[in-house]
């Protein structure tokens, strides 16, 4: 079947769940409009209203090895992976690299990204510290030599991929083991803008270097202490060194930063089966054949089967104070504990705080955690306490258009001991078999989630899942083998920011956009009617808002449909609402990550990850080596800051 009609997406159920008046509902069109108003009538309607507010010339798509920003824009490379963090660090040597340089240095795979202003609580835009979580390690890219042997196999291989290959590492050293757990972690960077150009203060007291390798954390909250926390080094179940694949995050209200520990099961090897953690492991997806990392050849806490425990002690929210260079990380378990992707914060008109957080894979929940306690702008170190009570709720999507919360406390419903939780803290432990016991909707793979600082909703983005069948559709997942992603709009009770009640129990939602190529009919995209040939993006993973409202969005994946990886833009609101406009794309093999605004909205700050890491790419033959553009270096994480001569970022 070949239908090219509005509605016709071949294969899929979208035209049941999916209503014009959904897509349409944010222009402010009536209902009766929105149901009556073809594609050719809605583009002669869009004609008759103001262009979306976006004013930047829009970037074409394409796949280089270089980085490029709209025109009228400039990109500054501000930090790579190995630049000091402290004055007194040892210079990038990538040849002779050392655990101890590394945690002085910059770490690898820089993701998230906080601008916290200098002195904290202004608005300064031209002074202050960013915060940058270091997602996770590849040592192909990361060490010379390292795959020589295995670049003769690809060049004769028949039917074997390179990246098969390329999977097959050789052992590590115990050094460069420790060099990837040093590169782990978080960086806390002073930086100042002067004579029109960012620049990092070494010698500032607040910067920071966070490791997985030597950094001791504190454990908060209902399962702090737990058995099932104690270790045979931390037999009190209190304290953990490190924190591990951090992706995105958030910033509280009280100026702290929150990042997200996600994938934290690759990490571990052995064989959970003959533990007492055997079920929980293998939901979490720890097992013998799914190890990516070789840490346990070095340090038997990634060994599960010598430290069943290990795995519980990540999977958790992780709090950090960037203006007391003194104070320790904080592992809050009231969140709960599964692969966390962002942390963001609202507060309730009652004063009660919440964070949304989503579990970052195929068919996982989203979440909401509201305090018990209310923030009190007058009292900072009363507030440090407001994520370790309060309830923690996972996310029920109805085909009506209804969000339910659905609170997940110990002894009510399902979440009993008959059903094997003893206490709160086994529900955090095992938060996703406590979410499937209550029914929570099972999503394409929760990634950010952020809250729009105008409009007061919440934006949820799903980067997709490939391994969802026609009978597994649903009203807030409508394609089966959805490889392109989409965003949902989560509308809490209230008319704005200040009035949108994140406490309530019920809340309304609708489709903002559903990517991919909207000429493919088959795709099943939707977005604004306007949106150009290089205005479509696919696998939206993180997204930010400037001042304005309007959002930016991160990608990652957009490599598979042969362009690069970048940030497209938005209104939510008016008639710009979903025009998706191309702004920026990153070196080829980059994932875009971590877009973050000053207050002013005159620099956006944005992580590029991995950059030349595709099929056969290594070390010694990257497919590009971007920022530096040497042969004696490596292409190297970075992060870019983007100016505009001091205008606002986008128009």
């Amino acid at each position: 079947m070949n239908d090219t009609r509005e509605d016709a997406v071949p294969g899929s159920l979208i035209a049941q769940y999916l209503s014009r008046r959904t897509f349409l509902g944010g222009l402010g069109v009536t209902s009766a409009l929105a149901g009556s108003m073809g594609l050719s009538m809605r583009r002669a309607w869009a004609q008759q209203m103001p262009a979306s507010s976006l004013a930047f010339d829009e970037l074409a798509h394409g796949l280089d090895v270089t980085f490029h920003v709209a025109p009228a824009h400039t990109s500054q490379v501000l930090i790579r992976w190995g630049d000091p963090v402290y004055a007194d660090a040892p210079a990038f040597d990538p040849a002779n690299q050392s655990a101890a340089a590394q945690e002085r240095q910059f770490g690898y795979n820089n993701d998230f990204v906080a601008f916290m202003p200098l002195p904290p609580l202004s608005r300064k835009s031209n002074q202050g510290l960013l915060c940058v979580n270091h997602e996770f390690t590849n040592p192909r890219m990361m060490f010379p030599g390292l795959t020589s042997g295995l670049q003769a196999k690809i060049e004769g291989a028949a039917g074997v991929t390179a990246q098969t290959l390329l999977g097959q590492m050789p052992d590590l050293t115990r050094e460069q083991v420790e060099i990837e757990m040093a590169a782990h972690g978080h960086s806390i960077v002073e930086v100042k803008f002067h004579n029109g150009a960012w620049k990092v203060v070494t010698d500032s007291p607040f910067n920071r270097r966070f490791s997985m390798l030597s950094t001791p954390m504190r454990i908060s909250g209902p399962a702090a202490g737990h058995a099932r926390l104690k270790t045979s080094a931390d037999p009190e179940g209190i304290k953990v060194i490190g924190t591990l694949n951090n992706c995105a995050g958030g910033v509280t209200p009280w100026n702290t930063v929150l990042i997200a520990e996600e994938n934290f099961n690759f990490y571990f090897s052995g064989d959970p089966a003959s533990t007492a953690e055997a079920g929980n492991h293998k939901r979490y997806g720890i097992a013998p054949d799914k190890a990516r990392f070789q840490w346990a050849r070095y340090d038997e806490r990634f060994n599960v089967e010598k430290q069943p425990n290990e795995p519980n002690r990540f999977g958790w929210v992780v709090e950090i104070d960037p203006y007391n260079p003194k104070s320790m990380p904080v592992k809050r378990t009231a969140l709960g504990r599964f692969k966390h992707e962002a942390a963001a914060v609202a507060i309730a008109p009652d004063g009660r705080i919440a964070v949304y957080t989503g579990d970052d894979e195929r068919f996982q929940h989203v979440y909401r955690y509201v305090s018990t306690g209310k923030f009190d702008a007058g009292n900072r170190e009363a507030n440090m306490t407001l994520l370790d009570d309060g309830v923690l709720s996972v996310a029920k999507f109805e085909k009506d258009g209804r969000l339910i919360w659905m609170p997940m406390i110990w002894g009510q419903g399902p979440l009993t001991r008959e059903n094997g939780f003893a206490s709160q803290a086994d529900i955090l432990i095992e938060t996703r078999r406590a979410a499937e016991l209550l029914g929570a909707t099972r999503m394409d793979r929760p990634e950010d989630i952020e809250v729009n600082p105008v409009n007061g909703r919440v934006y949820l983005v799903l980067t997709g899942n490939d391994k969802r069948e026609e009978a597994q559709i649903d009203a807030a997942n409508p394609r089966a083998r959805n490889s392109f992603g989409h965003i949902l709009e989560l509308m809490p009770p209230g008319a704005d920011a200040q009035a949108s009640n994140h406490a309530a129990d019920e809340f309304h939602w609708n489709v903002f956009l559903l990517a991919g190529d909207p000429s493919d009919t088959g795709a099943g995209a939707r977005y604004h009617p306007e949106t150009s040939k290089d205005g479509w993006l696919t696998t939206p993973d993180n997204i930010a808002f400037d001042s304005r409202g309007r959002m930016w969005i991160a990608t990652d994946g957009a490599n598979d449909n042969g362009f690069a990886d970048g940030v497209w833009a938005t209104d939510v609101d008016g008639p710009g609402r979903a025009l998706t406009r191309h702004f920026l794309n990153v070196p080829r093999g980059g994932e875009m990550c971590g877009p973050c605004f000053t207050p002013d909205d005159t620099t956006l700050f944005v992580a590029v990850q991995h950059p030349g890491q595709e099929p056969g790419s290594t070390y010694d033959t990257p497919s590009t080596r971007w920022p530096d553009f040497d042969a004696a270096l490596p292409p190297r994480p970075a992060i870019v800051a983007i100016t505009s001569k001091g205008k606002p970022i986008g128009g």
